[in-house]
């Protein structure tokens, strides 16, 4: 801990130093990383944010179709209304959206924690509001939006259900009032917008000094796995289309690290490994689905169907080994 305490420590002087002596360059970054949140993050995610907030908190119950979709992916039937901002909110909504059930006492953290791995997703506003445009066909977002639900649902079978043997429900009382729902999701806009800028600094001072010894699609990806929108509005950057299509239903499944950062800031006590492996297992599965469509190689969705039920058998039968640490 000690030594990771003093690498963000040097870390941080550099930065420090290089803010200084290059203060242009920062505030140019930054004017760029509020121009992109006032322009697609906020007007995007922020009506997510509050509807999912209200889902969670609301005792109204689901359809029979929610409850039974949420039931064949292992979702505790108190936890169904996640479903809906898990697919269609963006990141980090459906995040958001776990931590709310599970302090307001309708999930456990075991419980919450295995939930990460695949609730929280790309949104259809992003797709089709930015990526959609770097395609010639407009329907080749809705092939990525395919992709990208069918990776998440591989990742949640991946990972069976959990049974919690002690209870802890009602530790938690953080939210508990439908009055705290427009101030909790003002506050988690904040924590987004403020990564996204502090990720846009980052990366322009990286498109300076190096990114651009790189190949296009090496800067694109390096771009993407640090902040996904930045990343993705310079996907016609590879002018290959079919690596363009894989390189970006990688990234929509991986969401990069100025997302898991976020995810960190609006899940306060929940444990983030979970999360970063669903992540991982997510992509990976986006890859094999993506490499099929445009090998058109049917064969490559049985592998990645067996993939998933490998994993999931693993886990079932791991004893001390686990995919997630619970």
């Amino acid at each position: 801990m000690n030594r990771v305490r003093n690498l963000l420590s040097i870390f941080g002087g550099i930065a420090f130093v290089m803010i200084i002596l290059d203060s242009k360059l920062t505030l140019e970054g930054a004017q760029t990383g509020m121009d992109l949140c006032i322009r697609t993050v906020i007007p995007a995610l922020f009506p997510f944010v509050v509807l999912s907030t209200l889902l969670s908190v609301s005792t109204v119950p689901c359809s029979q179709l929610i409850r039974t979709a949420a039931g064949f992916l292992g979702i505790p039937a108190d936890a169904s209304t996640v479903l809906i901002p898990a697919f269609l909110g963006g990141y980090p909504v459906g995040a958001k959206c776990v931590y709310t059930l599970y302090c307001t006492g309708r999930i456990e953290k075991s419980q919450a924690e295995r939930l990460l791995t695949f609730c929280s997703n790309a949104g259809p506003s992003f797709l089709f509001g930015i990526v959609s445009g770097c395609f010639t066909k407009p329907e080749t977002a809705w092939v990525l939006w395919l992709i990208h639900i069918v990776a998440s649902i591989l990742t949640a079978i991946s990972i069976p259900e959990i049974k919690p043997i002690c209870p802890d429900k009602a530790k938690n009382t953080a939210i508990r009032e439908e009055t705290d729902i427009l101030l909790s999701s003002i506050k988690a806009m904040g924590v987004i917008c403020g990564w996204v800028i502090l990720f846009r600094v980052l990366i322009t001072f990286l498109q300076k000094w190096c990114l651009w010894l790189l190949p296009q699609w090496l800067q694109v990806l390096t771009t993407g796995l640090l902040e996904i929108t930045n990343g993705c509005c310079e996907l016609l950057l590879v002018g290959n289309e079919k690596q363009r299509f894989v390189l970006c239903s990688c990234l929509l499944s991986f969401g990069g690290i100025c997302v898991l950062m976020q995810t960190v800031s609006v899940t306060k006590g929940l444990s983030i490994l979970g999360y970063l492996v669903g992540k991982i297992m997510q992509t990976g599965f986006s890859l094999l689905l993506s490499l099929a469509v445009i090998l058109k190689n049917g064969w490559l969705l049985f592998v990645t169907a067996a993939i998933s039920m490998v994993f999931r058998k693993i886990q079932k039968n791991s004893g001390n080994l686990k995919l997630i640490p619970v």
